[in-house]
């Protein structure tokens, strides 16, 4: 017998796969067992089924477990499994609006949050300190952590994860450990990558689970030494890779979507064991009972990972992840005929595992697509004779229905337009057909379904790199190498071989208005050398289980506000009804949800997501908080608006969180001019998170003053001089914006008082935003209140609301098909707006250009069978090509017989929304087979009514003189909320 044996095992919804595998060989023996409740008991059933056809145990030199044990607990909010965390973020001044578990749903953070503290730290892009750590404020922090009752405490820091030489998480752990010896303590930097509240989410996730895990991995401890397997006990990660259970029981969160991983890894191995089959990328086609999963196999074969920020039970995480489809068909989905259509519909309802006593096949009621498959001749399961009076057109339609939910699904996750071979894996994968257009080869793969446990047990070890490194002096590629020799290095002090490390994944992301510094991602992999794993496995064993007691009674610090308004069903969106009073709009929860999704729309790619500055607003109102809107009518014509917001990167705003930047700008440029305040705001940008910003310095809690229902743009746009007022402005020195005042949050804050030219304004803000840690807050010169009456652009809140809420609306009626005409209607209708296409995603181009990204988006029309919104109302051909720099700056269509046409320029605005949730793309965001919607909207007269509006917001702005204006329609303008809402009783 060969003496690479690995035992794999893989917990599912409804089975628990096992097998023992030679690694040289494949297979030599397999199991499926019934999950069982305690799910440690199916694990060990499992195991046992496998071991009874293996005469000699011995020989096996490890166990690798995919299990969803610890998910399980969040996914159930099971406080018997989830302790409460404390939280030291070290932070300076920075990101006090949001504080831990700000973004939580209501439920688990009332569940999981415990005391919480905003202390000095953190880092600047550049690798200096925001602040030095303060002992005595993290000695007073553990002191109230004592009195909490707390059992775990999370340590995050800003930019933690390039923090390589201070170790600030580091220093503050030791503090904490040598204060409170009896807790478990979890540095944010060992858990997630970039992106401040993703990270510290996944932190606190995984420090909640920590008591859990520890029980849970001596449990599988001891349920192999039961069976008399002596070798060392793994758990499979999201990434493919083995966790020793030391590292399993520090890291739970890492094992949450192993599953997926699993059967990806399973399917890469069995296909190369098959003499046809080389290394390549492929899709691995997962059909289940209820569902399939659909991911792409990378050449390396592992699963190309998702993207940098997705949600798990609600929570935005950042944890490497597959990048996972998942569809409603499986052998129990449901087979009928549409009511409307006529047509054969399959899913996503199932009878999932009681399929073996009402699919038809088994002698039941229910025709399930196990069947379809059975009476199409696809397979012998059951009976089949009791399906012979399935009609020849209902077999023929749900297979059609079928293979169309496959192609669709596998084209979004296509990488490009070349077929594409893919690995048929899972119990009902009977149900695919042999041929799938934009597939070159349908490989069913022998032991299909176990490819979850093969998965687990080729699982292999890892080192990861993921920091900022200075290539000022050294070329990218070069500093790429010395990247991935560390991250070689880390794999091999896992306990990878040396000799069989590789570099799995590189990527070097040029970082936004920084010159001389890059962001590098780099993960090495390779098979466990079979020895230095063995002490790390073994650590879990020493484990008292005495101390391991149920989470001690919370003792309800701090007060979570659990007072919302409610998610308004279908009909309660129709009939929400602000709160405007006395001509003021008071906003709620949800007219700030609204609010934020529509601003992302009519920030035409750019701009920003409002995420975080959305969530900041809502902890706000939670708490109290008043945010009043206005129609400038309500204003007195002398009344000063103030107006500005952030300036920056994003790769700095989604890690250093928004402080008083902008609050500091504001009272440093108002004390400047002579006033105390303003007597309201109004956004530079109605466009990304510039179009809320506003809010916070206006609401209660900080200057009480009303924000004006307007806005200086219509939409986002790269430059500051590219504003409203500066149209109106015909010296083009930049009189209507400037003095400007930038400020750091930090200590830093700089006033321009002049310019030779409006550009030069711009420009020179940049540059000093660049030296200033590359985020800074904005503020501009105050207007008049009856100077705004002509340069600013009305009812933007307005317009975005309604935008939100037309998408939320899409989103209860399941019409998200239709989401690009509701939202031409809720701007106004067809004169001054319209569908220009709708398709797939079939190229992106993009580069970083004097701090701006700049590229193209290709999309093609989908054929209309292809295409899932059956009841559109209008269809597309040929393609549609969309510039950008940073926002979306024209739309040019090509027929199918080669004829172009402008559909739409800049200023008129364009913008791209995922067609499967209707939620707004950024640039950044462009990938291939992506389905969308594109959607122009006329600008308003501002910029197209005047020679100089067009030539600072137009396409000869961008360079792109050839290009014609045309008007795409009439301009509505926004009709006001306050109009509209303030005269009910």
């Amino acid at each position: 017998m060969a003496n690479k044996l690995r035992l794999g095992v893989d917990v599912g919804g409804t089975n628990t796969d096992a097998v023992l595998l030679d690694i040289s060989q494949g297979v030599i023996a397999s199991a499926k067992h019934p999950t069982t409740p305690d799910i440690t008991r199916g694990i060990q059933q499992a195991i046992k089924d496998v071991l009874d056809q293996v005469p000699n145990s011995t020989d096996i030199q490890s166990v690798s477990i995919g299990t969803t044990h610890f998910v399980n607990a969040l996914v159930e909010r099971d406080p018997a499994r989830l302790d409460r965390v404390a939280v030291i973020r070290l932070c300076g001044p920075f990101s006090h609006g949001t504080p831990p578990c700000v973004g939580f749903p209501l439920d688990l953070r009332a569940l999981l949050q415990g005391p919480y503290f905003l202390v000095s730290g953190g880092l600047q892009i550049d690798g200096s300190e925001i602040s030095s750590v303060d002992p005595c404020e993290i000695e007073s922090a553990c002191k109230e952590i004592a009195n909490s009752n707390v059992r775990a405490v999370v340590v995050s820091s800003v930019f933690a994860p390039i923090d390589s030489a201070i170790k600030q998480e580091e220093h503050v752990a030791s503090i904490v450990r040598t204060a409170l010896s009896h807790v478990d303590v979890v540095c944010s930097k060992d858990v997630a990558h970039l992106g401040l509240l993703e990270r510290e989410n996944a932190a606190i996730l995984n420090a909640s689970l920590l008591r859990y895990a520890k029980m849970t991995v001596a449990g599988f401890q001891r349920a192999t030494r039961s069976l008399n397997l002596k070798c060392p006990i793994f758990i499979t990660s999201n990434d493919g890779m083995l966790l020793s259970c030391a590292q399993a029981s520090q890291l739970p969160v890492r094992t949450f979507s192993s599953g997926p991983t699993n059967s990806m890894r399973g399917a890469a191995f069995l296909a190369a064991l098959g003499s046809d089959v080389a290394k390549q990328s492929a899709l691995v086609v997962d059909i289940g009972g209820t569902t399939t999963d659909i991911g792409m196999l990378l050449p390396t074969g592992f699963p190309r990972q998702a993207a940098a920020h997705h949600e798990l039970c609600g929570v935005l995480l950042n944890l490497p992840m597959p990048h996972v489809t998942s569809i409603g068909l499986g052998g129990g989905s449901l087979v009928r005929q549409s009511p409307c259509t006529g047509n054969i519909l399959v899913g996503p309802d199932s009878v999932g595992h009681r399929i073996t006593s009402e699919a038809l096949v088994f002698n039941g009621s229910t025709l399930t697509a196990t069947d379809i498959a059975i009476a199409a001749g696809r397979a012998s399961i059951g009976d089949p004779s009791l399906v012979e009076n399935i009609s020849p057109s209902t077999i023929d339609g749900a297979q059609k229905t079928i293979k169309a939910m496959l192609q669709n699904t596998l084209d979004i996750m296509k990488t490009s337009a070349a077929d594409i071979p893919i690995y048929l894996v899972g119990g009902g994968s009977i149900l695919a057909p042999d041929e799938l257009e934009g597939v070159s080869r349908v490989h069913r793969l022998p032991h299909y379904d176990v490819a979850n446990a093969v998965g687990a047990a080729v699982a292999q070890i890892s080192g990861v790199v993921d920091s900022f490194e200075d290539t000022s002096s050294m070329s990218v590629s070069e500093v790429r190498k010395i990247v991935e020799a560390r991250a070689i290095e880390r794999a091999i002090s896992a306990g990878a071989d040396p000799q069989r490390v590789t570099i799995i994944e590189s990527e070097a992301i040029p970082i936004a208005y920084t010159s001389g510094r890059c962001r590098f991602y780099v993960k090495a992999a390779g098979e466990w050398d079979g020895i230095s794993a063995q002490v790390h496995s073994d650590a879990c064993d020493s484990e008292d289980e005495s101390v391991i007691r149920p989470s001690p009674p919370g003792t309800g610090f701090p007060d979570v506000p659990c007072h919302p308004l409610p998610i308004p069903s279908e009909l309660g969106i129709s009939s929400y009804v602000p709160n405007v009073q006395d001509n003021q709009w008071f906003l709620s929860e949800i007219d700030l949800e609204w609010i934020s999704d529509g601003c992302y729309v009519l920030g035409c790619g750019g701009g920003g997501s409002p995420l975080h500055t959305f969530l900041e607003l809502r902890e706000m109102v939670r708490n109290g908080s008043i945010i009043r809107v206005v129609d400038l009518a309500f204003l007195s014509p002398d009344a000063m608006v103030g107006y500005g917001g952030g300036m920056g990167s994003p790769e700095v705003s989604s890690e250093r969180l928004l402080g008083k930047e902008y609050d500091e700008a504001c009272a440093e440029l108002w004390n400047f001019v002579g006033i105390t305040k303003p007597e309201a705001l109004c956004a530079l940008e109605i466009g990304g998170g510039n179009g809320m910003i506003n809010l916070i310095v206006a609401a209660s809690k900080n200057y009480d003053i009303p924000v004006v229902d307007g806005d200086f743009m219509g939409r986002a746009y790269p430059t500051l001089h590219q504003i409203t007022p500066n149209v109106f402005d015909e010296s083009g020195k930049g009189l209507n914006f400037l003095p400007s005042v930038i400020s750091s949050g930090d200590g830093n804050i700089m006033i321009m008082t002049r310019a030779k030219r409006d550009t030069d304004a711009d420009a020179a803000l940049r540059a000093a935003c660049v030296e200033m840690g590359t985020d800074v807050g904005l503020a501009s010169k105050p207007l008049k209140a009856k100077d705004l009456q002509m340069s600013m652009i009305s009812n933007t809140v307005s317009l975005s609301w309604r935008i939100g809420r037309a998408i939320a609306l899409a989103r209860k009626q399941s019409n998200i098909g239709q989401v690009g005409r509701i939202i031409v209607d809720a701007v106004g209708g067809s004169r001054s707006a319209k569908v220009l296409f709708s398709g797939k995603i079939a190229d992106v181009r993009r580069r970083l250009y004097k701090g701006h990204t700049i590229g193209e988006v290709i999309i093609t029309a989908l054929a209309y069978e292809n295409d899932d919104s059956s009841e559109a109302i209008e269809k597309f051909t040929g393609s549609l090509v969309v510039p950008f720099k940073n926002e979306n700056l024209y739309a040019e269509h090509t027929s199918a017989d080669g004829q172009t046409t402008i559909q739409a320029v800049v200023p008129d605005l364009i913008c791209i929304l995922n067609a499967q949730n209707g939620s707004a793309l950024g640039t950044q965001e462009y990938k291939y087979g992506l389905r969308v919607v594109v959607i122009g909207i006329t600008a308003a007269p501002q910029w197209t009514g005047t020679a100089r509006g067009m030539a600072i917001g137009g396409p000869a702005a961008f360079g792109f003189h050839e290009v014609p204006y045309v008007p795409l329609g009439v301009y509505t303008q926004p009709k006001s909320v306050i109009e509209e809402y303030g005269h009910r009783d």
